[in-house]
């Protein structure tokens, strides 16, 4: 089921007049508690889809208001809050009546979950958190500064004891946090040197081309080919064989052909893989 083709496109998608969304939202009446728990059994039970929809509608200035305390990371508020409504579609969804909870409880993770991404996905042109404890820093780091400025190491073990992350991690954050995009090629003017040398291709070195760096990869492939073929030389034909078939060609042979080729079983010939494989790591690391 697609609750977003059921919205009404002026709401589900907040343009730019968000004067006019919000005074359009806001003329959606509010659901009672009774009204809420029939609808959401005949969406949970029936799968009613209009049930679907007033569910959704008269939750959207919660969504609004939501979407608007995320209003200090620069992104348009009418994304953030199409963001907020798909969470909100999402949990109610989701929602189960008989657990005995509101659906606005219930739908607050979700409308945060899905502003969250979105945030994350355009705050910066490369992602600044991707662990659960960055996360946690990203939307926490800047309200627990009480002043401009860099942290100082109090406040840092601070924050730390607080959000339940490592120093390290803090340090991390914000210095991702006061940091900006930069162009890799920054065009500038032809006579400024500063802003050349300033951008990533003023500085940082291509070894991709370098003789020095391609002839020790050369040398270093063709002395691992020559650790690998002495090793295979020590097993037997068989094994040597069943390896050749199974790892070295392009076409994979499967166990059960090679089995019917040598009159034993698949797991027979498993084994005999198994154990090829392990000779023959062995035998490389004496080599090396």
């Amino acid at each position: 089921m697609s609750y977003a083709l059921s919205l009404n496109q002026q709401l589900a998608v907040p343009g730019p007049n968000l004067d006019g969304y919000a005074q359009a939202i806001k003329t959606i009446p509010m659901l009672s508690v009774e009204q809420e728990r029939k609808l959401a059994q005949l969406l949970h039970n029936e799968n009613d889809f209009e049930a679907a929809r007033v569910l959704v509608v008269s939750h959207l200035r919660f969504v609004m208001h939501i979407a608007h305390s995320y209003r200090g990371y620069g992104l348009p508020q009418s994304d953030l809050i199409q963001e907020g409504n798909i969470g909100l579609m999402k949990a109610v969804k989701r929602f189960d009546p008989g657990v005995g909870v509101r659906l606005v409880s219930f739908a607050v993770h979700w409308i945060r979950a899905e502003i969250h991404e979105y945030i994350l996905r355009n705050w910066r042109i490369v992602k600044v958190a991707t662990t659960k404890s960055q996360r946690k820093l990203f939307f926490n780091l800047r309200s627990a500064k009480k002043r401009l400025g860099w942290l100082s190491q109090d406040e840092i073990e601070q924050v730390a004891k607080d959000l339940g992350v490592s120093t390290k991690d803090v340090r991390e954050m914000e210095l991702r946090l006061n940091s900006y995009d930069m162009a890799f090629d920054a065009p500038g003017d032809a006579d400024d040197e500063e802003t050349e040398t300033l951008s990533p291709a003023g500085y940082l070195e291509d070894n991709r081309y370098d003789p020095a760096i391609i002839v020790e990869q050369n040398d270093w492939e063709e002395h691992g080919l020559m650790q690998l073929h002495k090793a295979l030389a020590k097993l037997d034909a068989r094994s040597q064989d069943i390896l050749q078939k199974r790892w070295l060609s392009e076409k994979k042979v499967t166990l059960q052909q090679l089995a019917k080729h040598y009159k034993v079983s698949a797991e027979r010939i498993r084994q005999i893989e198994s154990n090829a494989l392990k000779k023959l790591k062995k035998s490389i690391a004496l080599l090396a």
